[in-house]
């Protein structure tokens, strides 16, 4: 998953999750209906990368103004922020029902509007909306199917949201490639959202709260009656003790952090040195897993793919449910070894190859350039008089220039390839959709975000080769870190600060991936991801430490006495494992 929290399980716990909602399916009602929250989290997220390369088509400023491409895909990142904070309060103030139906209202609503836009602004407006709905899911979903499930399988069911968010992004590519020849195209993808959104809202009016939150709102008699449909009857009693022991617990804890505005309890937890540490750890994970760069492969992916010489739409998005499938199957890899191998020593090895595959693909792009098939004025001019784009026939030294020369010259250009071959010189033309069409016409392949390239093929490999180094390491640990780094009772506070890490660090990226492209060119952006990359592994290496195992405790008394690392280090600082080795003496 590139957003969202996840709660770790075991191969014994899915066993035992098996068992237990065979003989109890209204567990695993309750967790699909939440669930189907992180389907549309993981769709609209994804959809928009294909989406995005027809909506150029039907609007000429999209195609023209990068920056309004970037922002059609960040808006819903940034209300995706919003709405993570709006989330949280609802989910306290409201309930977790309410909250989730309200985010598929707003999935609902921004997926008809952006179906229906007739203008650039108001499939941004559309964006927004549903960027509320996946800050709200985000936060809501998992947290509801935790509350409604039995403690010996919770790690599980919760699992099944990161999955789903996935499994949401691989549909989204699926149904992209599926609207592809239809008349409409971009606006049956963005819509479709509407009906998952829709069934949630129905299958969520028949469900129950949260038991947890009911019983934090003084309807006891409600949470038991809930129970005792999740547990058999003789652990009700035992369920209802637990409850009410935790219940008292968290609000006491709540009690030593106090009450006051949320500036008021960030101040005190970064007072606290245990919870700074805790957040230098927290919020190291979380922006790294942004600036390795995976948002634009799951945003931009397409893009990506057309860049690399794959001028067909529907080919781009194709080789796209590559890398979307990867990355569900990245989830699950991560779920067997995350326990067994621990988050600090995955994730190390996990951004030495994301480093690598970014390193490489800077090289297989920068070559591609270069040997981009060259510009002939024969060819140019073959289209007619006014064919040829006027920076081209200006240029005072075009016996140099090849395809990337010709598109990067100015945005109206773009290449049509030679009758022959792909790669011989070809025509630096007008991008126009009358020249588009005269070069379709004698059946030339007609280019204008990458050019052909021997490499494609290449690229495809290694942007899997990405993906595979990234989800079982980067892709799920840094959630699960924040999730065992705080102390419980600044767990709230201190996971809250490092998701607004992540969503603002994920604005950023999607928000001036095609700017850089432009500037830097395919192959010095993904070098600059490979030095983010480099950085973020040296952060990682000196603050976070390894908590695989370890109660919640002894993770504060690490935190406390300052953590000094090792390479791929166990759950101690080096100082503490000699101190246990003394003791032990």
């Amino acid at each position: 998953m590139v957003e969202g929290g996840i709660v770790k399980a075991d191969q014994t716990e899915f066993t035992e999750c098996f068992r237990t909602v065979g003989k109890t399916p209204y567990i695993m009602r309750l967790a699909l209906s939440a669930g189907i929250g992180g389907l549309l989290f993981g769709y609209d997220t994804g959809v928009i990368s294909g989406a995005l390369l027809y909506i150029k088509e039907d609007f000429k400023d999209v195609e023209r103004k990068t920056w309004l491409q970037e922002t059609i895909v960040a808006m819903a990142v940034a209300g995706a922020i919003v709405g993570a904070g709006i989330g949280g309060w609802l989910n306290d103030k409201l309930g977790r029902k309410p909250a989730i139906i309200i985010a598929d209202i707003l999935f609902f609503i921004g997926a008809i509007i952006m179906a229906l836009a007739p203008a650039p602004w108001v499939i941004i407006l559309g964006r927004v909306f549903v960027g509320l709905g996946v800050g709200m899911a985000s936060m809501t979903a998992p947290l509801y199917i935790s509350e409604t499930s039995p403690t010996r399988i919770r790690g599980a069911l919760v699992s099944t949201n990161g999955l789903l968010i996935t499994g949401g992004q691989f549909f989204a590519y699926l149904i992209n490639l599926g609207f592809t020849t239809v008349s409409g195209t971009w606006r049956w993808m963005l819509g479709v959202a509407a009906v998952p959104a829709l069934i949630q809202l129905i299958l969520m009016m028949s469900l129950p709260e949260s038991p947890r939150w009911l019983y934090r709102n003084n309807k006891v008699a409600e949470a038991e009656a809930i129970l005792s449909k999740i547990y058999g009857a003789e652990e009700v009693e035992e369920e209802m003790k637990a409850l009410k022991a935790s219940v008292e617990h968290e609000m006491a804890e709540e009690g030593e952090i106090g009450g006051g505005s949320m500036i008021t309890k960030v101040r005190k937890a970064w007072g606290n040195t245990v919870v700074r540490r805790g957040l230098y750890a927290g919020i190291t994970v979380q922006v790294a897993q942004q600036f390795v760069g995976i948002n634009t492969v799951m945003y931009y992916s397409p893009t990506i793919l057309q860049l690399a010489g794959f001028a067909s739409k529907s080919t781009a998005m194709a080789l796209s449910l590559i890398t979307s499938g990867l990355n569900a199957v990245g989830s699950l890899v991560s779920m067997m070894f995350v326990d067994r191998y621990g988050r600090r020593r995955l994730m190390i090895i996990s951004m030495f190859g994301i480093i690598t595959c970014l390193i490489v693909l800077a090289l297989v792009f920068n070559q591609a350039a270069q040997q981009a098939p060259r510009i002939s004025s024969t060819e140019s001019a073959h289209f007619g008089l006014n064919s040829t784009c006027p920076a081209f026939t200006s240029a005072p030294n075009p016996a140099y220039w090849n395809c990337m020369t010709c598109l990067n010259a100015a945005s109206e250009c773009a290449f049509c390839t030679n009758q022959a071959s792909e790669l011989h010189p070809g025509a630096c033309l007008v991008k126009t959709d009358g020249m588009k069409a005269a070069c379709h016409g004698e059946h030339r392949v007609y280019f204008t975000e990458g050019c052909p390239s021997k490499f494609g093929y290449l690229a495809v490999i290694l942007l899997g080769a990405y993906i595979i180094s990234y989800a079982p390491g980067m892709g799920t640990v840094p959630w699960i870190v924040n999730s065992e780094i705080y102390p419980l009772r600044y767990r709230g506070v201190g996971g809250g600060i490092a998701a607004v890490a992540n969503w603002t660090s994920n604005l950023i990226v999607s928000e001036t991936f095609l700017t850089l492209t432009q500037a830097l060119g395919s192959a010095g952006t993904f070098l600059l991801f490979a030095g983010f990359s480099v950085t973020g592994l040296i952060f990682i290496y000196l603050v976070v430490p390894e908590t695989k195992g370890l109660p919640i405790e002894e993770v504060e008394l690490m935190l406390e006495k300052g953590f000094k690392p090792s390479l791929l280090g166990g759950p101690n600082s080096s100082s503490s494992n000699k101190d246990t080795k003394a003791a032990e003496a």
